[in-house]
């Protein structure tokens, strides 16, 4: 569970979701990459240790010392294989859910590859191909009062690369809208 007044590089995060997102980054960077998507339900932190008094103990916290509104991400079973977009149009969250996040790793390609891919070239194959493609690691996080928000991580070409996490509401859109209806 992260302390939203931790934020980035000292900077406060704006909001307990802000600070989930962040935390999940955290954990999907420690485990490294080529990792599948996980799906996290989020819950109200102080319910949570409600109804389970024992993960109070466990992880060392009480309910004293939460910060109001803390959020915590509850890992989910693997989504499989499936497209992610049939997924996520198969899931329905129960009320004491707050929010939901997904952790993913993507390919990106500048804005103009697209004018060079052939007619005839399975997409995904050729992105996977293409001599500028990127690895980027997608953390979005949505609340049922409509925030959201995102963190991209780019993956290093070399072990000498430096990897810097982009912080925003609006980094993933499509990825938002998914995730936000899921709430629905």
């Amino acid at each position: 569970m992260t302390d939203v007044h931790s934020g980035v590089n000292g900077v406060p995060l704006p909001d307990p979701l802000h600070a989930v997102v962040l935390e999940l980054e955290r954990h999907a960077d420690a485990g490294g990459w080529d990792q599948p998507p996980a799906l996290y339900a989020l819950v109200d932190t102080a319910e949570l240790l409600a109804a389970e008094p024992g993960l109070a103990d466990q992880v060392g916290i009480s309910a004293e010392t939460l910060e109001p509104g803390s959020i915590t991400p509850v890992e989910q079973e693997s989504i499989g294989d499936a497209p992610l977009d049939e997924t996520l149009a198969r899931i329905a969250w129960p009320d004491s859910v707050l929010g939901c996040a997904l952790v993913q790793e993507v390919l990106v390609l500048p804005p103009d590859a697209e004018d060079s891919r052939p007619d005839d070239a399975d997409p995904v194959e050729w992105a996977a191909n293409h001599a500028d493609r990127r690895e980027v690691r997608m953390v979005a996080g949505v609340l049922r009062d409509g925030t959201s928000a995102c963190a991209l991580r780019m993956r290093p070409q070399d072990a000498t690369d430096a990897t810097e996490v982009v912080y925003g509401a609006d980094l993933a859109p499509n990825l938002v809208v998914a995730l936000r209806a899921t709430l629905d």
